[in-house]
C-alpha cells in the first residue's frame, strides 16, 4: 500500500519532533520532510510533493495563514492546521478552515499531552479530502440579499432544523448559513471539532449571518432567528421539549467516536419535534448521524443530504443516504434555499 506522505510545518524542534512520532508510529504515514518556516516549507512542498501538510498556526517570517492562502490559491492540496489553545489561535484556526484547511489539531498541553493521538486518523482523512482552490482572496460574502431583513417576508412555520457537519464542515456551514433570512427557522448544529475551538467558530458564524448564532446552552429556547451550535468537549447537544423547546447538555461518552455526535442530536430531535423538523446531513468523514437521521426521516421529519460533487469528504451524507435517511441530496449551493422553501412562506414584496 502507497503511504501517504506528511510534510510537518513547524517553527519548535521539539513540535516537529512530537508531530513526526505520532505519524511515524502509524505505518500507513511517511514523514517526507519537516521545515521551520513557510519558505523552508515552500522548497519542500515542491521538492517532496507531499499528500498531507500540518501547519503550524504562529510562525516566524509569514504566518500559518498567510501561507495556508497561497498554498490553497496556488496549489490547492490538504493541510491540517496545528494550534495553540489561546483566543488568538482559535480565531485564526477557524479562519484557516474558511481558507480551506481540511482539519486541526491543539497542540498539547501540561494536563492534557495526548501526543497527537488523533493526528494519524485526520490525517488519513485529510489524505482522501476533495481541496478546492481558493478564489477571491479567500473572502466571504456579506449576508445575501435574501438574508436581509426587508428583502421578502419570511414566514417560518414553526419548525426546527438540525445539521450535522465534521470534515469540510466549517467552511459548508458558513456558506449555508450566510444564505439564511434573519428570522431563519430554529437551528441547532452539531459540529465535530476541538472544545477550544467552537466559541471562535460561533462567533465567526454570528458576524457572517443574519441570524444570532452562539455556542449552545441548556436551557437555550428555541425560536426562530436563532441558531445554536453545541460547544466541543465531553457534552452532547439535545432538544428537549417541556412547554417549549430548548437545548440541553448532557455529559456522556464518544458516540461513533465523537462528542458531540450528530446521532444524538438528530435522535432527541426525532424524539422532541417528529415531523415538526428538518435534518440535514453535511461533509465530513465516518457514519455519525446517520442512525438519527433515520430516525427523524421515520418520525415524519424531511431530510436532506450534502451531495458527492460540493462534499470535502462524502462520508456522513454518503452512509445516510445509503441506509435511506436522506430523502434529497442537493449541491450545498442549493441547500439554503431548499430549507427555506421547506420551512416556511416566502412573500416577495
Amino acid at each position: 500500500m502507497k503511504k501517504i506522505k506528511v510534510l510537518v510545518v513547524d517553527d519548535s524542534s521539539t513540535m516537529r519532533g512530537l508531530i513526526a512520532t505520532a505519524l511515524s508510529n502509524d505505518h500507513e504515514i511517511e514523514v517526507v520532510g519537516q521545515a521551520e518556516d513557510p519558505l523552508q516549507a515552500r522548497q519542500a512542498i515542491k521538492a517532496l510533493n507531499p499528500d498531507v501538510v500540518t501547519l503550524d498556526v504562529e510562525m516566524p517570517n509569514m504566518s500559518g495563514l498567510e501561507f495556508l492562502e497561497k498554498i490553497m490559491r496556488l496549489r490547492p492540496m490538504p493541510v491540517i492546521m496545528v494550534s495553540t489553545l489561546t483566543s488568538r489561535g482559535a480565531e485564526e484556526t477557524v479562519r484557516a478552515l474558511e481558507i480551506g484547511a481540511v482539519d486541526c489539531i491543539e497542540k498539547p498541553r501540561p494536563g492534557n499531552e495526548h501526543n497527537f493521538e488523533e493526528l494519524p486518523f485526520k490525517v488519513k482523512i485529510a489524505a482522501m479530502a476533495k481541496v478546492r482552490a481558493l478564489t477571491r482572496e479567500g473572502e466571504r460574502p456579506s449576508p445575501s440579499a435574501e438574508a436581509r431583513p426587508g428583502h421578502a417576508q419570511y414566514l417560518p412555520d414553526g419548525r426546527l432544523l438540525a445539521i450535522g457537519a465534521s470534515t469540510g464542515g466549517v467552511e459548508a456551514l458558513i456558506e449555508l448559513l450566510s444564505r439564511f433570512p434573519v428570522n431563519c427557522p430554529p437551528t441547532v448544529i452539531a459540529q465535530h471539532m476541538p472544545p477550544s475551538f467552537t466559541r471562535s467558530f460561533a462567533n465567526r458564524l454570528d458576524r457572517v449571518c443574519a441570524a444570532k448564532v452562539q455556542e449552545a446552552y441548556t436551557g437555550a429556547k428555541l425560536e426562530p432567528g436563532h441558531v445554536y451550535l453545541a460547544p466541543g468537549g465531553s457534552q452532547h447537544l439535545q432538544v428537549s421539549r417541556t412547554a417549549d423547546l430548548h437545548c440541553r447538555l448532557k455529559p456522556g461518552e464518544r458516540v461513533n467516536g465523537h462528542c458531540p455526535s450528530v446521532d444524538i442530536l438528530f435522535e432527541s430531535v426525532a424524539h422532541a419535534c417528529g415531523r415538526n423538523a428538518v435534518g440535514l446531513i453535511l461533509t465530513g468523514m465516518g457514519r455519525d448521524g446517520a442512525a438519527g437521521l433515520l430516525s427523524m426521516r421515520k418520525a415524519g421529519a424531511r431530510t436532506f443530504g450534502q451531495n458527492e460533487s460540493s462534499c470535502i469528504v462524502y462520508g456522513m451524507p454518503k452512509a445516510a443516504f445509503d441506509l435511506g435517511a436522506v430523502e434529497k441530496q442537493l449541491p450545498l449551493d442549493s441547500l439554503a434555499a431548499a430549507i427555506m422553501s421547506e420551512t416556511s412562506t416566502i412573500k416577495k414584496h
